[in-house]
């Protein structure tokens, strides 16, 4: 029923506005045509001018009524530069919004049609053109260059104190592993890889295995300073590291290693005062489209301060203890040799 409300306004309005324009035909063939014509460029450039002020306090109250949703502030070190550079960005083509709109609407305002006025063809003009050429060529050549700069800093190699945390996306879920006591993690083969016993396809004949923890709830355990590496996989379909309070993110694509690494400089505590928000979480969200349970595919981040991680690192069985299989210590078919794909190494 609603539906058929819907069309049956929709088209109440075109007829409407067809009835308007039919008006106003005949009233210019009443009034004369030159007279309804400079009537309505006048009502035309009030109404752009009235436009123009609406969509500036639009766009002003928009920033008010929305402030209080927007993401808080980054909780990482990468993430003050990233957003350093978005409100460079948001200022300068801020400022360029503003200036053009407001010449755009004055001039469609101060210039309308006119008996008293005729219009000048202006065909070209080279000092303009390399005005309105070069000048936004160097503010974008400016920044892209800070975005560059940025980047490299983001994507350059972890430093070589980092901690190292393995997420590996499944659909729907992300599992985390840390390294043990020797802060080595161990090979994998994806050949083990079983929902059973061994989800990440660790090679239980690598030592380095014995003391890694592994964690299947969608959780990722960090520490404020303390750099972390995350060595990035994904069991099946390409999926995305999303660290929206961190400013980071990151494709997990199968059968390819791919890692970022940042600083968290905020605990999960401290972000709770901050917002205000006893409830607050920070949110590893998938940021590719990965299948019909997409929506669900949501881990969480809680950052520790160093004692409160080591506390909870002495807490956590390591994965082997409760999944040695020894019948599973090998690939499936052994007389085959295994390629440098599908052995990863994770060091």
């Amino acid at each position: 029923m609603s539906g058929f409300i819907s069309i049956f306004l929709t088209c109440l309005v075109f007829f409407i506005i067809y009835q308007i324009a039919k008006a106003s035909e005949l009233a210019g063939i009443l009034r004369g045509e030159e007279k309804t014509k400079a009537q309505t460029n006048r009502l035309m450039g009030w109404l752009l001018v009235a436009f123009f002020l609406l969509g500036l306090y639009g766009i002003y109250q928009c920033h008010i009524d929305m402030i209080d949703k927007m993401l808080p502030v980054s909780a990482s070190d990468h993430g003050v530069q990233y957003d350093s550079m978005l409100y460079i960005t948001l200022v300068v083509t801020g400022i360029v919004f503003f200036l053009t709109q407001t010449a755009l609407f004055w001039f469609a305002f101060r210039y309308q049609a006119s008996e008293h006025r005729k219009a000048h063809f202006y065909s070209h003009n080279n000092k303009l053109e390399v005005i309105w050429t070069t000048i936004p060529a160097i503010a974008m050549a400016l920044l892209v260059i800070v975005g560059l700069k940025n980047w490299g800093t983001m994507t350059s190699d972890a430093p070589k104190d980092a901690m190292v945390v393995e997420i590996v996306g499944k659909q729907f879920n992300w599992i985390t592993r840390y390294p043990g006591k020797d802060g080595v993690l161990g090979k994998k083969d994806f050949r083990m890889t079983n929902d059973v016993d061994n989800v990440l396809g660790m090679d239980w004949n690598d030592k380095n295995n014995h003391d890694d923890v592994v964690m299947q709830n969608g959780e990722l355990h960090l520490v404020k300073g303390k750099p972390v590496k995350l060595i990035i996989g994904s069991r099946d379909v390409i999926h995305d590291v999303g660290l929206p309070h961190f400013r980071m993110k990151m494709d997990a694509v199968p059968g390819i290693i791919t890692t970022m690494w940042f600083t968290p400089t905020i605990t999960t505590k401290e972000m709770k005062e901050i917002t205000g928000n006893p409830d607050f979480v920070y949110e590893i969200s998938c940021d590719q489209m990965c299948g019909k349970g997409h929506y669900s595919m949501r881990g969480t981040v809680i950052v520790h301060s160093e004692a409160e991680f080591r506390a909870w690192m002495r807490m956590q069985k390591p994965y082997y203890a409760g999944n040695k299989a020894p019948e599973k210590s090998a690939p499936a078919q052994p007389e085959q040799k295994t390629d440098s794909v599908n052995a990863i190494t994770m060091k």
